[in-house]
């Protein structure tokens, strides 16, 4: 990259520029850009005023000359040629290049950003990383290191910048076409030199002079090398001792550096390192150790080298930068889990809760599904958790993730339960861990395997208010109660807050995924809605999840599931009422009170409720609405299971809106047919004006989800 190539350019009319953009001098008369700095983006046309300076401002300041457009692509690549009326007189010349190989490739080039504006436009020097893997092919993408932030007026901070030629190792790869503010405004995108080197117009422009049309050259990252002793960072100078006994032997050592640093991407032509050197490129990447080291188990039988081996990767996992798995180990394992969760989407996750009931799971591992694009970031988080469990003396303990995967294969077919148990093989053996501790788990993982999987009879969510806000946003946990009185913690309190429509679409997730589990057969769950005693006016069974696809119409969780609400916290309130709700389920299930005129405030209501309906297990509550929140508490209060009441009823003259429900009729019919009224009041909206509510407290068996506490392991998480 030659400073004095730099070209500042300007776009507009006779009196007024209109645009600003940056070029590089690849020839004395032409100027290399990016096409719409040239361009008036109202009409299309190239400015009839274009002018350029060429020249780093540091050299002093050159003259602006007139520039015309002589080429852009013809297949509308952001590129463009400009010929300036003065050639510039520049020594040396241009070569050109395109990143090979994987690894990433650092970057320079210099640019007239909008945020270095003050009373001139100052250059600015673009540093960063090239990482050829990211991105189509059809852009290269440029991870800066110093970036401007979005300007107070919202103006693009690198506007300017566009049309800036990227250079590695000096050779002109690219061209800066435009930025990416996701990526927290350090990101841009260049277009690669060879789209557009290679046209026939292009290099026309280029053939008669001296340097000719442009070449080509491959560019690939070379690996790092051992700086100074002192500067050296502690974990290398930890891990050069560990590989010296290894490889001693410079051929070998020379012979396995460059079979790695292959893998890793990089030219490995006369790549001959020192021990230090190989620490620094194995420090450089997190999967180089793991991979080096299934090289060297593939190619050593001898068990001293072997056993040196399994030292390394022992006292190499408390490193920082450093992870489990090779690169080979790494990508085998996401395409195995890619079909596991395509075939079974709940496996994964439901193997981790049994897998790993002692481990903080990834967040991803608390939902009901695992989608492809977490696959990547939890096999990451996993591996760097243990088992917890015991092993044979002096070897090393068994990774969590190689638990799961004996759990995931113990649960999936043959055909995948072999190539799991295949990769957890290969992956045990290259660690040095002990075939007893493995089949340990592998044993376990079949015991959870063939043990009958508990129905869901509800899905409990937790819902609390968000405060600190003044939207409608709430904060929500959801757990799964099975049959046998198991319960699941799916999301926890640290989720972030979400609007109805969200909460509902993660329980409306969380239900399908439940219907798909193994042992589900025709079980529909009951949904429970678990509120604060403030909260109980909350219609969650008209809130509708987002639609999930263009066939089906949305429509709100109370008219696809039985949708009732629970407030366990009462019980905090009136220690009490757990006793008088079990003794109102016990004797008065088919008892109810139908609130009626004569009942006119609180203090009647509690009569009725201590005196003719001592042990009625459901309340109809009817009544002006302004008591109803007072009356609500006291029917929970006095541990009666079951109310019913019309949120849009505002007197007793409602009262015969809700008949149609036969509310004093069997209660364990009551929470179908208030889903078939939902139904048909959603269907049919002009036929029904009662909003029915329904709490149903299920005897104490469904509570409120607890928070995470720690557990003895030695008696379990399911341990009384």
């Amino acid at each position: 990259m030659d400073p004095r190539r730099l070209a500042l350019i300007h776009g507009g009319t006779a009196g007024a520029r209109h645009s600003v953009g940056t070029g590089y001098l690849i020839a004395p008369r032409l100027v290399l850009t990016a096409r719409h700095v040239l361009v008036n983006r109202a009409t299309g046309e190239p400015w009839p005023e274009i002018r350029v300076r060429v020249g780093h401002p540091c050299g002093g300041e050159a003259p602006s000359v007139r520039a015309e457009l002589v080429w852009h692509h013809p297949q509308g690549v952001d590129v463009a040629l400009l010929r300036v009326e003065e050639a510039a007189d520049v020594g040396g010349s241009v070569r050109w290049g395109w990143p090979v190989g994987r690894a990433p490739l650092r970057y320079e080039g210099l640019c007239f950003p909008r945020a270095t504006v003050g009373t001139t436009r100052d250059p600015e020097h673009l540093r960063g990383v090239l990482p050829p893997l990211s991105g189509s092919g059809e852009y290269y993408v440029l991870d800066q290191g110093p970036a401007p932030a979005v300007g107070a007026d919202g103006e693009k901070a690198w506007g300017g910048a566009s049309g800036a030629a990227v250079f590695c190792d000096d050779h002109l790869v690219g061209v800066v076409v435009r930025d990416d503010r996701l990526f927290a405004n350090r990101r841009l995108r260049a277009v690669p030199a060879r789209a557009f080197v290679e046209d026939s117009g292009f290099a026309a422009h280029l053939s008669g002079h001296p340097e000719g049309p442009p070449r080509l050259i491959g560019i690939g990252a070379t690996p790092p090398k051992a700086g100074p002793a002192d500067e050296c960072p502690p974990a290398g100078r930890e891990l050069a001792p560990l590989l010296r006994p290894l490889l001693a032997d410079p051929v070998i050592r020379w012979a396995h550096a460059r079979e790695l640093a292959r893998e890793l991407g990089y030219e490995t032509a006369r790549y001959e390192p020192t021990v230090h050197d190989l620490a620094a490129l194995l420090m450089a990447h997190p999967r180089a150790l793991a991979t080096l080291g299934g090289n060297l188990a593939a190619s050593s039988a001898d068990e001293r080298v072997r056993a040196g081996l399994t030292d390394l990767l022992m006292r190499a996992r408390i490193l920082d930068g450093v992870s489990l798995l090779s690169t080979h180990e790494y990508d085998g394992l996401l395409d195995l889990l890619r079909g596991v969760c395509k075939e079974h989407p709940t496996l994964l996750p439901r193997a981790a809760r049994e897998a790993l009931r002692y481990a903080v799971l990834p967040e991803s591992l608390t939902r009901p599904t695992v989608s492809d694009e977490d696959l990547g970031g939890l096999v990451e988080e996993l591996e760097a958790l243990s088992d917890s469990e015991s092993v044979p003396e002096g070897t090393p303990p068994v990774p969590a993730l190689l638990r799961l995967v004996e759990y995931v294969a113990a649960a999936s077919a043959h055909g995948v339960a072999v190539r799991l148990r295949s990769w957890s093989d290969e992956t045990a053996r290259r660690l040095g861990i002990h075939l007893d501790a493995l089949r340990e788990r592998r044993v376990d993982a079949s015991a959870w395997a063939r043990r009958p999987t508990s129905p869901v009879s509800r899905v409990v969510m937790e819902l609390k208010r968000d405060d600190s806000t003044s939207e409608e946003l709430y904060r929500c946990r959801i757990l799964l109660a099975g049959e046998d009185g198991s319960l699941t913690m799916l999301h926890d309190a640290r989720t972030v807050p979400k609007t109805p429509e969200e909460a509902a679409r993660c329980l409306w997730d969380t239900v399908a995924a439940t219907a798909a589990e193994p042992g589900q057969e025709d079980h529909v769950p009951w949904v429970t809605v678990v509120v604060d005693r403030t909260e109980l006016h909350l219609a969650v069974d008209e809130w509708q999840p987002d639609a999930a696809d263009d066939i089906m119409p949305r429509q709100p969780l109370g008219a696809e599931y039985r949708v009732t609400l629970s407030c366990p916290a009462m019980t905090d309130y009136r220690p009490q009422r757990a006793q008088d709700q079990r003794r109102r389920w016990q004797h008065g299930p088919a008892q109810a009170l139908v609130t009626d005129p004569d009942c006119r405030n609180g203090t009647q209501l509690v009569h009725l409720l201590q005196n003719g309906h001592r042990d009625s297990a459901q309340v109809v509550l009817n009544g002006p609405a302004e008591e109803r929140e007072n009356w609500l508490q006291i029917c929970l209060a006095m541990g009666v299971p079951v109310v019913l009441w019309d949120r849009a009823a505002a007197s007793y003259q409602d009262s015969e809106r809700l008949h149609e429900l036969r509310p004093a009729g069997r209660p364990d019919e009551l929470p179908e047919r208030v889903r078939a009224f939902r139904s048909g009041s959603f269907a049919y909206p002009s036929e029904r004006a009662a909003r029915p509510s329904l709490i149903w407290e299920q005897d104490g068996r469904y509570t409120a989800p607890e928070p995470l506490h720690f557990s003895d392991p030695r008696k379990g998480t399911h341990a009384p």
